[in-house]
């Protein structure tokens, strides 16, 4: 069977969950459009500022949009943020101080926060200012609730980390159901607790955000799901507006915090990165589940399964081979408008102790709300897909890498 027809009779069989990501689409197309109209959106507000960014009217009024869109009191919406990890950095070092103790219930952070906590050496480290780390480990891809209710009634814990994708791991990404639910079992223990969620990968994939079931402050990237593919850089916080105004002091300084901060010119792309997300997001997870339906059914394990609920864009491929690992990366550079005549190799990257082969041909370094696939160099040899700006572009990637692996 030829690949066009082996994909195309893999699309036919997955009408029911495209319909399920199109109502999804549809909810958070309203969320968005009302937050543009109730605050007023106009053409005004896609002026631009430098030196210090003084009454930027435009950089309030998006915030305000991404506030509304996210149920948060406050938002910081920068491209002063260079990606989500040093969102999540400033997050941390403006919440914690010396002696307070993080609490991380999702087990190993993603690669690039370990020097940021200290579980890698680093003399810039939360560790090196005397913040205390601790983490308790997923059960079965879910959170273990008893353990985390007496660790937390033993221990006076100042911030509590979730994240909710799989990062490089091997475990599943967590819902808002179980989110949810572990909040509430959190709030029985301690209700002083801040409880901050890496949302990263995840945000319209599901109706609701982890604001809305309890936490207290979110991270996210917009060269990921927010961006839309529009945004060329920055990253958001969102959630209370007393930690927010924290995070606006530790990203820019004392006393200035949020009322700094100029947009040079980006304001218009965030704002349309942000009109456009929920359909490029729909368009990432038709790409995800095409590629799970396609791949399970050439043989290799997938996570998620083609039929199950999705909770973030990305796409695990368990190769437990490095050479279809490094060839199916390939396959989707091959398969990029831009640089696809490059040749993707495993190689060092900063804050990676793996070599790791990165297939990103995007039109912005970096974005994996394009269509990007990458991995490190270690067993079982996981591809992780996510991305694609439209479904169409998507599927005519897969059908490539159909070809090259057959």
């Amino acid at each position: 069977m030829e690949a066009l027809e082996f994909v195309n009779k893999a699309e036919k069989e997955l009408q029911e969950q495209f319909k399920i990501i199109e109502e999804n689409e549809y909810l958070n197309s309203k969320k968005v459009l009302e937050a543009f109209k109730h605050n007023q959106i106009s053409e005004v507000h896609f002026n631009s500022t430098t030196g210090y960014g003084y009454g930027d009217i435009g950089r309030e009024a998006i915030e305000k949009v991404f506030s509304e869109v996210l149920g948060a009191e406050d938002a910081l919406v920068r491209n002063q943020l260079v990606s989500g990890s040093h969102a999540l950095c400033v997050t941390l070092f403006a919440l914690l101080r010396p002696n307070d103790l993080l609490l991380s219930i999702s087990g190993l952070p993603y690669d690039t926060l370990h020097e940021v906590i200290g579980i890698k050496d680093n003399n810039s480290s939360l560790k090196a200012f005397g913040v205390k780390y601790d983490q308790i480990d997923l059960v079965n891809d879910d959170f273990d609730y008893e353990k985390i209710k007496e660790y937390l009634t033993n221990n006076k814990v100042k911030v509590i980390e979730i994240q909710r994708s799989k990062g490089y791991s091997t475990r599943k990404s967590l819902s808002i159901e179980k989110l949810e639910k572990v909040i509430k079992e959190i709030r029985k223990v301690d209700k002083d607790v801040i409880i901050m969620v890496d949302n990263c990968y995840c945000e319209f994939v599901e109706y609701k955000t982890p604001l809305e079931v309890g936490a207290d402050i979110i991270v996210g990237s917009l060269i990921k799901n927010l961006g839309g593919g529009i945004a060329p850089n920055g990253a958001y916080i969102a959630g209370r507006k007393d930690l927010v105004e924290l995070a606006g002091e530790r990203l820019t300084l004392p006393g200035e915090g949020k009322e700094v901060g100029p947009t040079l010119g980006i304001n218009r792309q965030l704002l349309q990165g942000l009109f456009f997300a929920p359909s490029v997001v729909a368009s990432a997870l038709k790409t995800a589940t095409l590629t799970s339906k396609v791949m399970e059914e050439l043989g290799y394990n997938v996570e998620p399964k083609s039929t199950d609920h999705r909770v973030d864009i990305v796409q695990n491929i368990i190769f437990n081979d490095p050479d279809k690992l490094i060839k199916y990366c390939q396959s989707i550079q091959e398969y990029s408008p831009i640089d696809s005549n490059a040749l993707p190799l495993p190689d060092d990257m900063p804050g990676y102790d793996d070599k790791v082969i990165m297939a990103a041909g995007a039109f912005t370094q970096g974005s994996s709300i394009e269509l990007s696939c990458d991995g490190p160099l270690r067993s079982p040899y996981i591809a992780y897909q996510q991305g694609s700006l439209t479904y169409q572009y998507g599927k005519l990637a897969i059908i490539n890498a159909v070809n090259k692996l057959k």
